[in-house]
C-alpha cells in the first residue's frame, strides 16, 4: 500500500550520513563518468554520439549532469550508458538509501537509471540487463502497443509500472519537462529467501506531489543477481532507425547515498 510520507527529524535518525556520489559541482565532474555507445548504427557513422555533458543553470548557480542519445534529429544510436562506481558497496543483505534530483528537458524521450552489479566490461556487454534496481522515464510506445505516458516508472516482475498517486489510487501524472523532482529510492539488496532484491520509491516535486511521497513499494530488482551493488548506471537511446522515438534529454543532480533507511534532504 501506498502511503504518504513528510519529512521529518524521525526519518532523519532512520538513516546514517549521507555519502556524495556526484553533485556535479566540481569542474570536469563528468570526466568521472564512463561513457559507451555500445549499439552505435548511426548513419553516416557518428563516433561517440551520446550527449552527456555538465551544464550550468545561472539563475541558480547549480551545476548538473545532461544526458541524451544523440543531438537532435540525429537517429540510430541504441544504447547511451554512463556509469560511474559507487563510493561504497552495497553488500548482499545491506539497505541503502539512495537519492536523485531528475528533471526532464523535453519529451519525447526513453530513460532509464539506476544500479548495477556488474563490471563495466560487463556492464557494456549487458546494457540494459546490467540494471538492478532500475528507474524510467519515457514516453515511447512499446512493441507490443503499450504507451508509455511519461510518468516515472519502476521495475516489476512484468516489465515496468507506473508510479501511483496515493491520493487518487491512479497512475500518476506525467513529469513536467522544466521542473525538478526529488527522488528517495530505498534498496534492500538481502537475497530473495530473505524478502530483498526489492526497493521502495519516494517522490517530491511538481504539483502532484508537493510533500515526500510514497509511491511504489516492493519493486523488483531486474534480474536478482544477489550481489554487491557497485556502479550507479544511466541508459538511453533513440529508438530503432525505422522508428525513433525522439532525443530529449535528462538532467541529473544530487546523487548520493546512506546506509539504511534515510529520508531526509541531502545538505
Amino acid at each position: 500500500m501506498v502511503i504518504l510520507l513528510f519529512l521529518s527529524s524521525y526519518s532523519q535518525a532512520q538513516g546514517n550520513a549521507w555519502i556524495l556520489i556526484d553533485n556535479f559541482e566540481q569542474i570536469n565532474s563528468a570526466q568521472a563518468w564512463t561513457k559507451a555507445d555500445t549499439k552505435n548504427d548511426t548513419s553516416p557513422k557518428i563516433a561517440n554520439p551520446q550527449v552527456t555533458e555538465q551544464r550550468r543553470e545561472s539563475q541558480h548557480a547549480n551545476s548538473y549532469l545532461i544526458k541524451k542519445p544523440a543531438e537532435d534529429n540525429i537517429i540510430g544510436n541504441r544504447k547511451a550508458l554512463t556509469y560511474k562506481k559507487l563510493p561504497k558497496p552495497v553488500e548482499v543483505g545491506e539497505t541503502y538509501t539512495f537519492y536523485s534530483r531528475i528533471n526532464v528537458e523535453s519529451f519525447p524521450n526513453n530513460h532509464a537509471f539506476g544500479l548495477s552489479n556488474m563490471q563495466p566490461m560487463d556492464i557494456e556487454l549487458n546494457d540494459y540487463n546490467a540494471f538492478e534496481p532500475t528507474i524510467r522515464v519515457s514516453d515511447k510506445t512499446e512493441s507490443n502497443g503499450r504507451v508509455n505516458t511519461g510518468a516515472l516508472m519502476v521495475k516489476v516482475q512484468q516489465g515496468y509500472a507506473n508510479i501511483i498517486n496515493p491520493l487518487s489510487q491512479k497512475d500518476a501524472k506525467p513529469l513536467i519537462p522544466g521542473t525538478w523532482y526529488q527522488i528517495w529510492y530505498v534498496v534492500n539488496n538481502a537475497s530473495i529467501s530473505d524478502n530483498g532484491q526489492k526497493y521502495d520509491l519516494y517522490i517530491q516535486g511538481g504539483d502532484e506531489f508537493p510533500k515526500q511521497t510514497k509511491v511504489f513499494s516492493n519493486a523488483t530488482f531486474r534480474m536478482a543477481r544477489e550481489l554487491p551493488l557497485i556502479y550507479f548506471l544511466m541508459n538511453c537511446n533513440t529508438g530503432p532507425k525505422s522508428h525513433p522515438y525522439g532525443n530529449g534529454g535528462l538532467k541529473y543532480d544530487d546523487l548520493y547515498m546512506a546506509k539504511n533507511i534515510n529520508l531526509s534532504q541531502p545538505r
